[in-house]
Formats: C-alpha cells, sequence, structure tokens
C-alpha cells in the first residue's frame, strides 16, 4: 500500500528529472511534445498567487520553514521561482540545490537567498523589469512535506518609475500561463486588512477556476487587523465560498526577520496566536503554515490518485512516440572499426540504391538523360552550319567537303557528353539528399558526394574519348560505293557561256555537292544513334554499375578513428537523440515506478 508521502514523492521526482531534462512546459524537442502535453505539466503542483506586498514569500518560506527568499518593497519576485520540496529522513541535513548549479549544495539559506537573487539579475538586471524564466531550485529536509510549489510575481494595479506601462498585464499574463493549466493548484493570497472584493489574486482565481475546485484562500496578517474587526465570514467560507476551506496565517514580522526570529519560533507563536484568540480558537486546528502544508500534500495525493490513469496513459503515449522519434533518428553508432566499416558500406548501398531508383525511373531525374538524345542532340545535329561548307570550290574535293562536315559533329558529341555528366551529378546530389540514413554523418555524405562526382568525372572522360572517336572513324573514310553511283553524262543547264567540257564540270561539281549533303545526312543519322548508346554505355551504365567502387577500395583501407570520423554525426542531432533518449528514459522509469506503486481502495 503506498502512503500518502510515496505517492507524492514519487511525483516530486519525476518533476525533478522532467526539470533537469527540461521537460517541462514548451517544447521538449521531440515528437512527444509536438502532440501532448509534457510529462512534467501532466503532475499536479501549486502556484502562489497574491498582490505585491500579501505576504506570498512568507508563507512560502512558512511552508519551507526557512527564511531564504530576497525581500524589499515594491516587486521582489521578478522571475517565476519552481521550488520542489523533498521530505528526507530525519537527521538529514537540510541543503538546497539549483538546476543552474546542478552540482552544488547550498547548506547555508542566506547563500540561497543571494543565489536566487543574483540570478534573477542575470536576465532582469538590478532593474524592476520581470521575466517569465523561471529559476529552478529543490530543498531537501525532513521538516518538509512533497510538495512543488512555483512563486510567481506579485499583481500589481500601476507601473511605479523604472517599469514600462505594460508591466501589469505583462504580470498578469505570465500568472496566467500557470494558473490557467488544469493540473494547477491555485494557492491565492490575500491580506486580512484588505478587503476580499478587491483581492487580485481571488479575482484572477475565479477567472480560470470558476467553481473553485483547483483555489485554496490563504488569509496572511490576520494580527495586523484593525482591533474589534476579524475575518471569520472569509475564514469559515461565507464572504466568498470555495470548495477547499480557507487558512489563515500569521507570518513574521519585518522586525521578527530584522531580529532573525527563527522559524521554529515564528511557528510557535502563530500557533500560540490562533489557539488563544477569542475569535480563533474554535477553528485554530485548522489555521497556520503547518496545517497548510498538510492539507496542500493531502489535496495532492488525492489528486495523483484520480490522474494516474491519464498520466500513464500520457506516458505510454509518449513512450511509443520517443521511439518511433528515435527509430526515425537511428541508434548511436557502434565502436567497433569492424562495425563502423560495415554500417558506412550499408550506408553506402542505400545511397546507391537510390541513385539507381533516379536512372531506373522508380524516382524523377533519370528521365532528363532521355531528353538529351530526344531533343537537345537532333537539334543541335540540325542547326549544324552544312550550307556554308557546300560551296562550289569545296565541291571539286570530296575529300576537304566531307572531312569539313564531318569534324562538326564533335560538337552535338561533347554537348551530349557534359549534359548527361552534370545530369548525374545532379541524380547524386539529389540523392544523398532523399537517403535518410545518410542524413545524421554529414562527413560520410561528403566523402559519398566526392568519391561519386570523381568516378563520374572518368566517366565523362572515357565517354567523350568514345563518342569522338566515333566521330573521327566516320570523318576518317568515306563509304565509296555511295559515290560510285555519281552519274557521269552531262546535264541541261549550266552556264551557257562556258564550253560543254566546263560546264560538265559545273554540274558535276553540283552534283558531288548534293550527293556529299546525302551522305552527311545519313552519317548524322547514324551519329543520332550511335553517340547516345556510346553516353549511356560509357556514364550512364557504368555510374550503375561502379560508381562507388574505388570508394569501397579506399574506405577498406581506413582505420578505426578515420572510419569514426567519417561517421562523425551532426552535432544538433547527436544532442537531439541524446535528449530524445533521456527523456525516453525517465518516462519508461516513470512508467515502471507508477505501475510499482499500489495503494489502498
Amino acid at each position: 500500500m503506498a502512503t500518502m508521502e510515496s505517492l507524492i514523492s514519487l511525483v516530486n521526482r519525476i518533476q525533478r528529472a522532467c526539470t533537469i531534462l527540461g521537460d517541462y512546459g514548451g517544447d521538449s524537442g521531440g515528437a512527444a511534445a509536438a502532440s501532448l502535453p509534457t510529462l512534467w505539466e501532466s503532475l499536479p503542483s501549486v502556484a502562489v498567487v497574491g498582490g505585491q506586498s500579501s505576504g506570498k514569500s512568507s508563507v512560502l518560506e512558512s511552508i519551507v520553514g526557512r527564511d531564504f527568499l530576497p525581500r524589499g518593497s515594491g516587486i521582489v519576485t521578478r522571475r517565476p521561482l519552481v521550488l520542489q520540496l523533498h521530505k528526507t529522513e530525519p537527521g538529514i541535513t537540510e541543503y538546497a540545490e539549483f538546476l543552474h548549479k546542478q552540482r552544488e549544495r547550498f547548506t547555508d539559506f542566506a547563500m540561497v537567498r543571494k543565489e536566487i537573487q543574483e540570478e534573477t539579475d542575470k536576465i532582469t538586471g538590478k532593474s524592476k523589469q520581470i521575466s517569465p524564466v523561471p529559476i529552478h531550485m529543490s530543498i531537501y529536509s525532513p521538516n518538509v512535506v512533497n510538495l512543488t510549489l512555483i512563486d510567481l510575481p506579485g499583481l500589481t494595479k500601476v507601473a511605479v518609475e523604472g517599469q514600462p506601462e505594460s508591466i501589469v498585464k505583462d504580470i498578469e499574463n505570465m500568472v496566467r500561463l500557470y494558473v490557467e493549466k488544469p493540473n494547477c493548484i491555485i494557492l491565492a493570497v490575500t491580506p486580512a486588512n484588505q478587503d476580499i472584493a478587491t483581492s487580485d489574486a481571488i479575482k484572477l482565481a475565479r477567472e480560470v477556476d470558476p467553481e473553485g475546485e483547483r483555489t485554496f484562500g490563504v488569509l496572511t496578517k490576520l494580527d495586523l487587523m484593525d482591533k474589534g474587526t476579524n475575518a471569520q465570514d472569509v475564514l469559515e467560507g461565507r464572504a466568498y465560498p470555495l470548495q477547499h476551506p480557507w487558512v489563515g496565517i500569521v507570518n513574521r514580522s519585518q522586525a521578527d526577520i530584522n531580529t532573525k526570529v527563527d522559524m521554529i519560533a515564528a511557528r510557535q507563536r502563530e500557533r500560540k496566536f490562533f489557539s488563544t484568540s477569542p475569535d480563533y480558537g474554535h477553528m485554530a486546528s485548522r489555521m497556520g503554515s503547518e496545517y497548510l502544508a498538510k492539507l496542500l500534500s493531502k489535496h495532492l495525493e488525492s489528486v495523483i490518485k484520480t490522474r494516474i490513469p491519464g498520466i500513464t496513459s500520457l506516458i505510454n503515449r509518449s513512450i511509443d512516440d520517443l521511439e518511433s522519434e528515435l527509430d526515425h533518428l537511428g541508434r548511436p553508432v557502434a565502436i567497433d572499426a569492424g562495425a563502423q566499416l560495415y554500417t558506412i558500406l550499408e550506408l553506402c548501398r542505400a545511397f546507391d540504391q537510390v541513385f539507381k531508383e533516379h536512372l531506373d525511373g522508380g524516382r524523377p531525374g533519370g528521365d532528363r538523360i532521355y531528353g538529351v538524345f530526344d531533343y537537345q542532340l537532333p537539334m543541335a545535329l540540325r542547326k549544324l552550319p552544312f550550307d556554308r561548307h557546300l560551296s562550289l570550290q569545296n565541291s571539286r574535293v570530296i575529300d576537304v567537303l566531307s572531312m569539313v562536315h564531318l569534324i562538326t559533329f564533335r560538337g552535338p558529341a561533347e554537348a551530349s557528353v557534359d549534359a548527361v555528366h552534370f545530369i548525374l551529378k545532379e541524380i547524386v546530389r539529389r540523392s544523398i539528399g532523399e537517403t535518410q540514413e545518410l542524413k545524421r554523418f554529414p562527413s560520410l555524405q561528403a566523402e559519398i558526394a566526392s568519391a561519386a562526382y570523381d568516378a563520374l568525372e572518368r566517366f565523362r572522360e572515357d565517354s567523350k574519348k568514345t563518342t569522338l572517336r566515333l566521330v573521327e572513324m566516320e570523318s576518317s573514310y568515306l563509304t565509296v560505293d555511295f559515290f560510285r553511283k555519281l552519274p557521269l553524262e552531262a546535264e541541261k543547264g549550266g552556264d551557257p557561256t562556258l564550253s560543254n567540257i566546263d560546264r560538265y564540270a559545273e554540274v558535276h561539281c553540283r552534283r558531288i555537292g548534293s550527293n556529299v549533303s546525302s551522305y552527311v545526312g545519313m552519317v548524322s543519322q547514324t551519329m543520332r544513334n550511335s553517340i547516345p548508346k556510346a553516353v549511356v554505355h560509357c556514364q550512364v551504365k557504368e555510374a550503375k554499375r561502379s560508381l562507388l567502387d574505388h570508394f569501397y577500395t579506399q574506405v577498406g583501407k581506413k582505420e578505426g578513428k578515420q572510419l569514426a570520423e567519417l561517421l562523425g554525426e551532426d552535432p544538433a542531432l547527436m544532442e537531439r537523440r541524446q535528449k530524445c533518449a533521456r527523456r525516453l528514459e525517465l518516462y519508461r522509469k516513470a512508467r515502471d515506478e507508477i505501475d510499482s506503486v499500489s495503494w489502498a481502495e
């Protein structure tokens, strides 16, 4: 059977772990936070709300039993203080810890006050400004009950010198951000010498908790009321009824603080005040800071019991989301050299698969290669300036004419090689970006890209040599049979002023030019078919077959340290995985602890 202390202690430990991991409010940096409230937010805590100088700090110190909060006039609490109280075994020395100084224990509570002040000034400066950035601290003591308390800046009605005009609304919005959460218990602090109808704390509590289900009313400064008056109507729930009882508190006076009256003496004086008071003696057992702490702790126990199923459900869903996120981020890399080499080869194969899918049509991009052969190459061949070379003078020399024509095929051939090369480089770049497994290894990405680009460069040079050799072969020898069929008889026409012999020569040369043009057209069609075959064979097919062969040879020679460097991850991703893993460990541990706790029906 779980005791009240064990249940609340469990919640406190979970909240403490959440705080250390930064898993409280806002974005916790993972998939779970994107769709669910944080575990910290799902657990109940107590927010202390009140106007400036209402006695909030004194109430907190009375609950803790220690004088540790900064004091002064005006706005003193300028940042939220998330205070976790952890009850320890008797005889343990009391100490405090801060989230920003986790390894340092403060046993001198005067130094705790100094640290709170200095940490506040780091954000707000030595001014009267406020900040929503919380200070997290824990107090371990045998004299406290397990609670999480949040001290918030005091509500105010006007801005004073050194504060912006928006300060009134800024404080209210900050306080509202905490108290509007359904798991927040509101400790509404109001001084007894103030009309309850004008209480800022009660006004805000009523707005966010109209039924009063989460609100505990605390009446301070009962000993400072005018003689002949009392606060019985408020404390007995007639002036402003709440579902939970009002509790009266008698704080230390400023004189007590100045003379360093300790908390033990202050609590004794408080008990005496109620027990001997003609106005409050009948309710003395339900008054005072000690009773308030026990009341809150008991209420927390009942809240926790009712919330356990929902908390467990949240934890289970969060664990599922975090495990899914870890799978997406990838598990930590092995430190063994053999395992690292295996990992690198598997990542290369994953990239190679994506690359081939682009070339085979499974992913977009590879089709652009065929666009080079279907549109770019034919258009370039059609634009070749053959007409410029078909002069009558050139036509007198068949070899010269043919060579001039055929050598112009070099340009379209080289352009096709280069166009495919740039498309392949773009596919490599896209494939690296699309290989999910590679995203966590920027160094390996760069090495694979470099190796792939080097290989493509070699393929380009080989392809260029092959296609230019095809052009040179066509221009080195003419197909003689094509020209043997030229008719030798003279044709009608020609320049009538020329002799029959000259006229025959002119017509014959024109016929040669026409036939050369036909021959070049035939060769052009041959080039249109053979250049794509050479390019695909030398570049595309080789890229599919052996893009990373040279890289595989080189990586197999690397030492363990070099392999580890290749598997160096993006620091931001490593940090994200570490946070995700720590959060997953926290949620699993929380689930196990909750499952192990049983309590009486």
